[in-house]
């Protein structure tokens, strides 16, 4: 299974990984389809990293989106899947964590 490419969620958001290097780092944007601000949504950088390629047939990977349009950052995990079709699939968990004014209010952060 390879990250390089272009990849269409469930929900029409997008991302494009750039090449993973030797090391299994990866760089590349991401657009989303779905927002809780008011701002308009923006092509965001990421960052991640996977087992190396030549490891792993279908790798574990994780990267980082900073999100151009709020003050917000989401981490992705997750595993790249080869199917019984020969199809390609990223299956991932996220984390959201958006800023708060003080330490008061941490609880409602992260989801």
């Amino acid at each position: 299974c390879v990250l390089t490419g272009h990849w269409t969620n469930d929900l029409g958001s997008n991302m494009t990984i750039q090449t993973v290097n030797e090391k299994g780092d990866f760089s590349g944007s991401y657009n989303t389809s779905v927002s809780d601000t008011t701002n308009d949504i923006r092509v965001s950088p990421l960052q991640g990293s996977q087992h190396c390629p030549n490891q792993k047939s279908q790798p574990t990977f994780g990267f980082t989106v900073n999100w151009s349009f709020s003050d917000s950052v989401t981490v992705f995990t997750g595993q790249c899947f080869v199917d019984d079709e020969g199809n390609e699939i990223l299956k991932t968990m996220w984390l959201l964590r958006s800023q708060v004014d003080n330490i008061k209010n941490d609880w409602k952060a992260t989801r």
